[in-house]
C-alpha cells in the first residue's frame, strides 16, 4: 500500500457506507496487525478480554463526552443496523399488541419503520397519508394519539432531502428518533429523547453497528416475545457484550468519536456541515439546470 493514500482518495457523496476521515484509517492500518502490542489484530481481539472491553468503554466514554449523555441514559452497541430497530424499538417499548404509537412519516426511512412497527402494535400515523415528500407540516397539524407509548420519527430521510430542524414537542410521551444520517453534525439535548439510533455507517463510521442511547425507565417494558439480542434491557445489563458484537465496528466507532472530540467536537462539526453544504449548493445553484 503506498505510504501517502491522500493523493488515491476520492471525494465522493454516498449516503453510506459514507467517508470515514483520514486520520482514523490511518490510525485503524496502523493497528491492524498488532493491536496495543498484543501481537494480534484488533479483528482478533477476544471480547470478553481486558483489551476489548477498554475499546468499548472508551467509545461509550467518548460519545458521552460528545453529546453530555446524562447517566440515567444507557448506550448501546448493537447489530442488525437501523432497519433492526425498526423493529426493536416497538418490541422494546410496547409490551402488548394492543398498544398505540405515533409515527411520524416523511420519507421512506420512516414509513419502513412503521411499516415493521405495524407487525408488533397499532400504528397511528400522525400525517395524512401521501406518495410525495416534499416537507414537514406545522406540529399544530399533527395528529398525535392520546395514548401512545411513543412518537416516532427520522431525523433525515436521505432519499427524500427532509431534515427536522427542530425536535417535536410529545407532551411527555417517549420521544424516539432514527438519526442514523446526522447524527454528530450539530448540538442536541439528549434529555428530550426517549431512544435515540443510528446506524454508524452513514455519518458515524462503518457498517456493522447501531449506536442507540436509550433512558433507564424505558427498559425492561417491552415484549416477552423480544429476541435477547435486541432487548435494551439485557444489552445494558451486559455492556453490550451479551452475544459477541461486531468488535472492529466497535472500534471505528471509537476512533471516529475520539477524532471529532480532538476536532472541536459537534459544535465544530455542526459549522463544517454548514460549510459543506453551502459549497455543494454553490455548484448546483451555479449549473444552470444541469444539477438538479
Amino acid at each position: 500500500m503506498p505510504a501517502d493514500m491522500s493523493s488515491h482518495k476520492m471525494i465522493y457523496f454516498a449516503a453510506g457506507p459514507a467517508k470515514v476521515p483520514e486520520e482514523v484509517l490511518q490510525q485503524a492500518h496502523e493497528e491492524f496487525l498488532n493491536y496495543n502490542n498484543t501481537g494480534l489484530s484488533v479483528v482478533e481481539l477476544t471480547h470478553r478480554g481486558a483489551d476489548y472491553g477498554k475499546i468499548n468503554d472508551e467509545a461509550e466514554a467518548a460519545l458521552r463526552e460528545l453529546y453530555q449523555i446524562p447517566s440515567n441514559y444507557k448506550v448501546l452497541f448493537l447489530q442488525g443496523g437501523g432497519t433492526g430497530q425498526f423493529s426493536a424499538v416497538p418490541l422494546n417499548l410496547c409490551s402488548s399488541p394492543d398498544d398505540v404509537v405515533d409515527y411520524v412519516i416523511t420519507g421512506t426511512w420512516s414509513s419502513k419503520a412503521a411499516l415493521e412497527a405495524e407487525k408488533y402494535c397499532k400504528v397511528n400515523r400522525v400525517l395524512p397519508k401521501t406518495n410525495v415528500y416534499t416537507g414537514i407540516p406545522d406540529q399544530s397539524e399533527w395528529k398525535l394519539s392520546n395514548n401512545a407509548k411513543y412518537v416516532y420519527y427520522c431525523a433525515n430521510e436521505t432519499i427524500h432531502g427532509i431534515e427536522f430542524d427542530f425536535i417535536p414537542e410529545t407532551n411527555g410521551v417517549p420521544l424516539v428518533c432514527d438519526m442514523s444520517s446526522n447524527i454528530l453534525t450539530r448540538p442536541l439535548d439528549i434529555t428530550k429523547f426517549g431512544v435515540i439510533f443510528a446506524g454508524a455507517q452513514k455519518n458515524a463510521g462503518i457498517p456493522g453497528v447501531v449506536l442507540v442511547i436509550v433512558r433507564e425507565d424505558l427498559l425492561g417494558k417491552g415484549m416477552s416475545v423480544c429476541p435477547s439480542v435486541f432487548d435494551y434491557k439485557i444489552n445494558a445489563a451486559n455492556k453490550s457484550l451479551y452475544n459477541t458484537p461486531p468488535t472492529f465496528s466497535v472500534y471505528i466507532l471509537g476512533l471516529v468519536f475520539k477524532w471529532v472530540l480532538s476536532n472541536g467536537g459537534i459544535s465544530a462539526m455542526d459549522r463544517n456541515s454548514d460549510t459543506k453544504s453551502s459549497l455543494v449548493y454553490e455548484v448546483l445553484d451555479s449549473s444552470h439546470g444541469f444539477y438538479q
